[in-house]
């Protein structure tokens, strides 16, 4: 089957699914294609950062993002004793000073259904793309597989790869990233949570062990920080040595940590920081983690993909409707990106050095004290990273014919 459309975008995450529906709003012919059946998976991106919650009013969207089910983070803190607050959002005068921690699949549904009201929105699950059609050097669509097995292609002026970090739409345009050195690797996993306790994100770190509590609406989301290529090791181990880990870091939840049954539980994530020198070729363009990989320091990752889609919204909707997207309309995108996203992973880069590194090699039970002297010297310090993990550098509006 051979199809039409003017913009193809592969994968439907968060940035995937805002630049649909900007792009449908701007009236471009828009499809998206989705390799899953539904957006019900554990363990992704679930912070919501008052940037993008100030960019769901603009689209009209806001009041049915605050009835999902979610919890709010007002700060960001490292233990001590005492904690380190570093990170104030209710210091910022913002209109959600706040990150609100909402499952990814409830947002995802929510902007499909946002996207399913504007007639030039389409998106498909089942869909994977499985290579890129070019032709004279210039890529005009992606052939794809469904879910039952069907094969086809889709034409398109302009195909966009929001499909994370291992898209397949960089691989098959040849554009190569830069990785960057990263000490650590994730583990993913669930434990009760009882009431409105500890409502603030505050990582935990002790004799070597790191771990990150997300509170959530009825349960606690953590991550378990160790040195990068240990998943093998601790799968040999099994569930009791990887509880006893738990027990170590995480004496407070103690109690609770045989709701792990089996590793099985536990999901694995191979952390990557990487940067595409380029992100772009003709009549492809890569945006968000396929674009630059992130830690999962700060949960800032859907934020910046999000940023990058309004951008590229905003930036090729004129193009777009004209029916010509050229090289040079592309690198508009990269040059308006790439400042905030190398800021944030400098700045990661710095936390993993001196924060998380030292305290995995059993060097440091806590953040360093030059830090804390600052923190405590001067407080109004926590309005910074407030601001660059809330709000971010260039933060992207809602351009004009998007907004409801």
């Amino acid at each position: 089957m051979t199809e039409r459309t003017t913009c193809l975008v592969a994968g439907g995450g968060p940035a995937g699914m805002i630049l649909g529906l900007l792009l449908a709003r701007a009236g471009v012919e828009v499809t998206v294609l989705e390799k899953h059946a539904d957006f019900l998976r554990d363990f992704r991106g679930d912070t919501v950062h008052p940037s993008t919650l100030r960019l769901l009013d603009e689209l009209g969207l806001g009041e049915k993002f605050r009835k999902l089910p979610q919890s709010r983070m007002d700060t960001v803190s490292l233990p001590g004793p005492p904690v380190l607050t570093i990170a104030d959002f209710r210091k910022l005068k913002i209109a959600h000073p706040y990150v609100a921690m909402v499952p990814q699949w409830d947002l995802l549904d929510m902007l499909a259904d946002a996207g399913q009201a504007e007639p030039h929105f389409h998106l498909r699950m089942n869909t994977e793309v499985t290579g890129l059609i070019q032709e004279s050097g210039r890529v005009t669509g992606v052939r794809y597989r469904t879910a039952e097995g069907g094969t086809g292609e889709i034409h398109a002026e302009l195909t966009i790869g929001c499909d994370g970090r291992w898209s397949s739409v960089r691989r098959a345009a040849g554009l190569e990233p830069r990785e960057f050195p990263v000490p650590i690797d994730a583990w993913w996993f669930r434990l009760p949570r009882e009431g409105n306790e500890n409502a603030t994100l505050v990582p935990e770190m002790r004799d070597g062990h790191f771990a990150v509590v997300i509170p959530r609406e009825d349960y606690f989301q953590i991550a378990y920080l160790a040195g990068k290529g240990l998943d093998a090791r601790l799968r040999a181990e099994g569930v009791e040595a990887f509880r006893d880990r738990l027990r170590t870091v995480l004496p407070q939840l103690a109690g609770r940590v045989t709701a792990i049954e089996s590793m099985d539980e536990v999901k694995h994530l191979d952390v990557r920081l990487n940067l595409l020198r380029r992100w772009h070729h003709d009549g492809v363009l890569c945006i968000g983690d396929a674009a630059h990989a992130m830690s999962p320091i700060a949960g800032v990752g859907i934020n910046l993909a999000v940023q990058d889609a309004v951008a590229a919204a905003r930036l090729l909707a004129t193009p777009l409707r004209r029916g010509r997207v050229t090289s040079r309309d592309l690198a508009r995108i990269h040059r308006r990106r790439l400042a905030p996203t190398l800021l944030v992973q400098g700045i990661q880069r710095m936390m993993h050095r001196v924060v998380i590194r030292p305290v995995i090699e059993g060097r440091r039970n806590g953040p360093p004290k030059p830090l804390v002297r600052l923190m405590n010297t001067i407080p109004a310090a926590c309005r910074v990273p407030a601001y660059l993990i809330g709000v971010g550098l260039l933060p992207e509006h809602a351009p004009p014919w998007a907004r409801r």
